[in-house]
């Protein structure tokens, strides 16, 4: 299985960013793919996931909710991270993941397999 996360950048607070996770190597259909970011120094946090099914049930953690919307694309074999409202502490690399499970807190979530990361920096 191979994840490719693009589309970070910087962006102004208050500012919105699309991440796209390309996905191979396996069939979508079956994997909840989700989305975590890590800053430097501080622990990785869960943020959101989107169902194995077609019918794509989301699941994101509280902090992010409202704010950030999961999507998927199974034609394209990708899914996104809709980012609105930015804040200077959403600044940190994002990375696409297959999702083994998953909470409410930023710590609930447990992820099997990754593949790089873009950095999202949000600065005036």
């Amino acid at each position: 299985v191979q994840l490719q996360a693009s589309g970070g950048g910087l962006v102004q607070p208050g500012g919105s960013l699309r991440l796209s996770c390309a996905v191979s190597g396996f069939n979508a259909d079956y994997y909840y793919i989700g989305w975590f970011r890590q800053a430097p120094g501080e622990e990785r946090e869960g943020l959101a996931c989107i169902s194995k099914h077609s019918v794509g049930a989301t699941f994101y953690a509280s902090f992010v909710k409202g704010r950030f919307t999961i999507s998927r694309d199974n034609a394209k074999n990708t899914v996104y991270l809709q980012m609105n409202s930015l804040k200077f502490e959403d600044s940190a690399v994002y990375y696409c993941a297959t999702v083994i499970s998953y909470g409410s807190g930023a710590n609930d979530w447990d992820f099997k397999s990754w593949g790089q990361g873009t950095l999202v920096t949000v600065s005036s």
